[in-house]
């Protein structure tokens, strides 16, 4: 699973490598808006992971480095946080 949350971090990064250049040079016509709506909408996933799951970040080292981290990475920094142990049912 490594493997998989490290490559969505790489193309996680890679798209919003290309919303950048697009910033700076926009692409032809019809594709540069594509880009920027769906920059515009990862964005907005990422703020509400941020908010879903604020509590995962106390408590830890650096919570601000964390939450800058999803909001580049989204839900593949978030599996890599360390869950609390569940409690015993039995």
């Amino acid at each position: 699973m490594k493997v998989f949350w490290g490559l969505g971090r790489l193309l996680t990064l890679l798209f919003w490598l290309v919303v950048l250049v697009n910033l700076v040079l926009p692409f032809v016509h019809p594709l540069h808006l594509l880009v920027n709506v769906a920059g515009a909408f990862l964005l907005t996933l990422h703020l509400l992971e941020l908010l879903l799951f604020r509590a995962s970040f106390r408590g830890r080292p650096a919570p601000g480095r964390d939450r800058l981290r999803v909001l580049l990475f989204g839900i593949f920094h978030l599996q890599t946080l360390p869950t609390a142990p569940e409690a015993s049912h039995a």
